[in-house]
């Protein structure tokens, strides 16, 4: 699974050089964006990890929890039965999916499925689920129903990478195609889902998905989130894919591998890149990253709130996944059961509530082309990154020490202007104004 990461990383370089990760032309695709998605906050749940029980009734006690931490969206790791032939570890990956039509028995059951969807929505969130196109579990139902369906090699099935618990499916078979968005229309119209996250859908053809979102939009609108930053992806098909350039910049400038003005081109030319109405989905931490390359505290240190409040001022979408939002420190294991983060409004869970408060109210924080004008302001010192949010009268501010020594600096030219109010300590602050910050601190000020 560690390889995952890397071929993940590989596969979208290209993506990664020019950081053109667009979102699709609404006008152009007939497709219309949610107003409801502009300001959303989004869950990555682990169902497994989640609870004690680590079952879909177990988690829907947890629903008003969620609420009230301001989750807009719960997005659910695969939910179907895990293939047991070439099975990693005691309970397998739920990537390796074995019917697509059908809930995990250690979950519960598609009724009980059904029922969760009905209460999240009762109390105003949408459900999506993570879906896997790209290969099925080696003894998927289709492998004896619809042999033809997968890729061969030398009459054998092939694994993608170094993936042995799945079997590639083959996209030049018309048939299949038409299996496989049956099986998401199924999710849609039967169990009442409100979008899907497509696992690597960039291993995927563009064509397909584009067809699947057409037929699923004729069953009901649908939210698409793709684990990809390839333009075309977004052409037609997906609403929103992965700021993996941020992320991965992150990562390295807590190595000293890069420099803030890495990050601050990165935002001029996501800034000039993106196509109408585009969302990018911004994280610090999810499953992948949690389980194989640590924590965000293993990989940020004291930077991991300024980070995770800048994935909330950067344009996009916020993720918070499972555990994040009460500082879960530890790995949560893969592929057997693990103990499940303790679920309590401690110091981080109002840290997130208070940010989410904050996205939901915020109109310059809106994604996608109503949101506010993003401006990187000059400072004395090259290690503080000044990022602010505009529209019209509204303004946040987002200044930040991006390195381990504390520094002095103050405005270097154009400055935002006014009083505004530091919005974790409610302190009121002049600008333009010189500054002392400690390593990796942070200021957000609103107005």
């Amino acid at each position: 699974m560690k390889n995952r990461i890397l071929n993940l990383v590989l596969m979208s370089l290209s993506a990664l050089i020019c950081f053109s990760c667009c979102c699709k032309n609404n006008e152009a695709t007939g497709t219309k964006k949610d107003e409801f998605t502009r300001n959303a906050v989004i869950y990555e749940v682990n169902l497994r990890q989640y609870t004690e029980e680590g079952t879909i009734n177990a988690f829907v006690e947890h629903l008003p929890y969620l609420k009230e931490l301001g989750v807009d969206i719960l997005w659910f790791m695969p939910v179907h039965p895990i293939s047991q032939l070439n099975r990693k570890g005691e309970l397998g990956s739920y990537y390796a999916v074995q019917d697509y039509k059908a809930v995990n028995p250690e979950f519960g059951t598609l009724e009980d499925f059904k029922n969760m969807v009905k209460q999240a929505h009762s109390l105003g969130m949408k459900v999506m689920i993570d879906w896997v196109a790209n290969h099925t579990g080696c003894d998927n139902i289709w492998i004896e129903e619809h042999p033809t369906w997968y890729e061969y090699e030398d009459g054998k099935f092939v694994s993608p990478w170094d993936w042995t618990d799945t079997y590639s499916l083959d996209y030049d078979n018309k048939e299949m195609r038409e299996g496989m968005i049956d099986a998401m229309k199924f999710w849609v119209k039967d169990m009442d889902i409100d979008g899907f996250r497509c696992d690597v859908a960039f291993l995927v053809p563009v064509d397909f998905w584009d067809t699947a979102r057409a037929e699923l939009e004729k069953v009901k609108p649908v939210f698409m989130l793709a684990e990809a930053t390839e333009k075309e992806l977004t052409d037609k098909a997906f609403d929103m894919v992965y700021n993996w350039p941020l992320l991965f910049l992150l990562d390295n400038i807590c190595k000293e591998n890069n420099s803030i003005n890495d990050l601050i081109e990165l935002s001029k030319k996501q800034l000039s890149d993106l196509a109408p109405d585009a969302y990018y989905m911004n994280h610090i931490t999810n499953h992948d990253r949690n389980s194989w390359d640590g924590t965000e505290f293993e990989r940020y240190g004291a930077a991991v709130k300024s980070f995770a409040v800048m994935s909330y001022v950067w344009p996009g979408m916020p993720l918070i996944y499972t555990g994040q939002e009460v500082g879960m420190d530890r790995r949560l294991e893969f592929f057997v059961k693990d103990t499940p983060p303790v679920k309590e409004k401690n110091e981080w869970y109002e840290f997130y509530k208070s940010l989410n408060d904050l996205k939901h109210k915020s109109n310059a924080l809106k994604a996608g082309d109503v949101g506010g004008k993003t401006v990187i302001y000059p400072t004395t010192n090259p290690n503080v990154l000044v990022l602010s949010r505009e529209l019209g009268e509204e303004n946040i501010v987002y200044i930040a020490n991006i390195s381990a020594e504390e520094v002095r600096f103050h405005f270097d030219g154009d400055a935002p202007q006014g009083e505004f109010e530091n919005y974790f300590t409610k302190e009121k602050v002049l600008l333009p104004a010189a500054f002392k910050l400690a390593p990796w601190d942070f200021i957000l000020l609103t107005k």
